[in-house]
């Protein structure tokens, strides 16, 4: 693609895209697949098989991997062995299928789901966004989000795209892990009504996969239905725009070695009837001019 560079090609729908440890992760959804890759495409590894279809991907401060898994509602944990076991099981509390989610430097999840059964045409309705804690205990931290999809997690504030209501909402982390003094952290135009495809297709921003922060405080959003990426300062202002023709864009990160790296990841569409049996998902990447902000340190003795 003229004026990226391809990192990962051939893939059937790409997600939940994160740099951790020198490299860049996805999940491909419907190859079922977690994927790693380094900055310039070279080492592909698949790190892990998930039958229940991956989605939201992050890191507890030990480096083992944690990774949605959608079809049965579950964060499944990697062990240093390899194996795959169950973190936390959010059937009871997900509304419809979970699917992207945020972890923080205290090895807590953010996930989010679609608050109905967006695949099978049912009315649309709000969702939850549950917190599940280091040792696998899942609550209930917000009720009534339009999707709550993409979001990035400091520890001290949630940043959180509501994809079908055409903003991003903020909280502030309290002590004890709840979520208070919820507020709009961007706003992309006025919230369509009808169902989820309807809201999806009128929004003006369908805000969808988040970024980490960069050194400026500005955020980068996936907008799949306008096929592009947009940097975001608090408040809304639209700093940047990275256009991807031809393609929807669902998920970026930014990283590489010097943090000034944009990883997008591009599908045709999100349709798993059309994605499953083709390959043409790609993770493509360029240059920005604001790179990463620094991580905080890893707090110690948080695992259980």
């Amino acid at each position: 693609m003229n004026g990226f560079d391809t990192v990962l090609g051939e893939r059937s729908f790409l997600e939940g895209a994160r740099w951790h440890d020198g490299r860049v992760w996805v999940a491909d959804c419907y190859a079922y697949e977690v994927v790693s890759v380094r900055e310039d495409g070279s080492d592909q590894r698949v790190e892990a098989t998930v039958e229940g279809q991956p989605s939201g991907l992050g890191f507890l401060p030990d480096g083992r991997l944690l990774v949605v898994s959608m079809l049965d509602n579950r964060i499944l944990r990697k062990e240093a062995d390899g194996t795959l076991v169950t973190h936390a099981d959010l059937n009871g509390l997900a509304a419809g299928e979970i699917n992207d989610m945020a972890v923080d430097s205290q090895g807590r999840c953010w996930v989010g789901c679609f608050g109905f059964d967006l695949t099978n045409g049912a009315p649309y309705a709000p969702a939850p966004l549950i917190r599940v804690d280091t040792d696998g205990t899942a609550t209930v931290v917000a009720e009534g989000l339009a999707f709550p999809n993409g979001a990035v997690c400091d520890g001290e504030t949630l940043v959180v795209a509501e994809t079908f209501a055409a903003r991003i909402a903020a909280f502030d982390v309290a002590g004890d892990g709840s979520l208070v003094n919820r507020r709009l952290w961007a706003k992309f135009g006025e919230e369509p009504e009808g169902d989820g495809l309807t809201r999806l297709n009128a929004v003006d921003v369908a805000a969808d996969g988040l970024a980490e922060r960069d050194e400026e405080g500005a955020i980068w959003v996936a907008d799949p239905t306008h096929r592009r990426a947009l940097r975001v300062a608090e408040g809304g202002e639209v700093l940047d725009e990275v256009v991807v023709d031809g393609l929807g864009l669902y998920a970026v990160a930014l990283g590489g070695a010097d943090g000034r790296t944009l990883f997008l990841a591009v599908s045709p569409n999100h349709f798993k009837s059309e994605r499953a049996h083709t390959r043409d998902s790609v993770l493509i990447s360029r240059r920005v001019d604001v790179p990463l902000a620094p991580s905080s340190p890893q707090p110690a003795g948080v695992i259980e």
